[in-house]
């Protein structure tokens, strides 16, 4: 009976011992597989953090492109008239030169009030487009308007103002097209 008892005993001993070291596996196992677990979900973070941050940039992008294209729109469409207007720029100045040198005489009085209804209806089609001629005569010269061509000394305006226009100059809104060529005082 003692061996019956040993026996029993070992027997216990030994399930208690396998019980023990599954019980002592399984938590390894378990934390393996919750250290993979972690790793993957750390790594499916990290990814999805850069796709939003990529997300992000490329939304960005688009805004400004669009708003770029927007930009180069209404540039187009505020400054369509330019080429024309360079274009007809030494005709007006032209008409104006034909216009301070005609005699106007009862023979050519037609003739003359012709010039001058075309050169008017010229202006007002520039006017409707934004095309303006600079003032220059007694302002201030400033380089982005005018060009000077000439300095002179003359006690009725003060230094650095515009004496005398050689040539108009005109612009279109708010850009030049061509500068005022002008005499300078100094």
């Amino acid at each position: 009976m003692a061996n019956e008892e040993k026996e029993k005993m070992n027997e216990t001993e030994a399930q208690e011992a396998v019980e023990a070291e599954v019980i002592d596996q399984a938590p390894a196992e378990e934390s393996e597989t919750n250290e993979e677990g972690s790793e993957k979900l750390a790594q499916l973070e990290q990814e999805k953090n850069d796709m939003y941050e990529r997300l992000l940039r490329l939304q960005a992008e688009y805004d400004n492109f669009r708003k770029r294209t927007q930009k180069e729109k209404e540039a187009a469409s505020k400054y369509r008239s330019q080429d024309l207007a360079e274009a007809l720029l030494p005709v007006v100045d032209n008409l104006d030169r034909a216009l301070q040198t005609v005699q106007e005489e009862e023979s050519n009085k037609g003739f003359v009030d012709g010039i001058r209804m075309v050169h008017r209806q010229l202006l007002d089609a520039f006017k409707q487009q934004g095309i303006e001629a600079i003032e220059s005569v007694g302002q201030p010269f400033d380089p982005h308007l005018h060009q000077a061509v000439m300095q002179v000394e003359n006690d009725e305006y003060e230094p650095n103002t515009v004496v005398q226009e050689m040539q108009k100059g005109y612009q279109l809104k708010d850009r030049v097209i061509r500068p005022a060529m002008v005499q300078v005082n100094q």
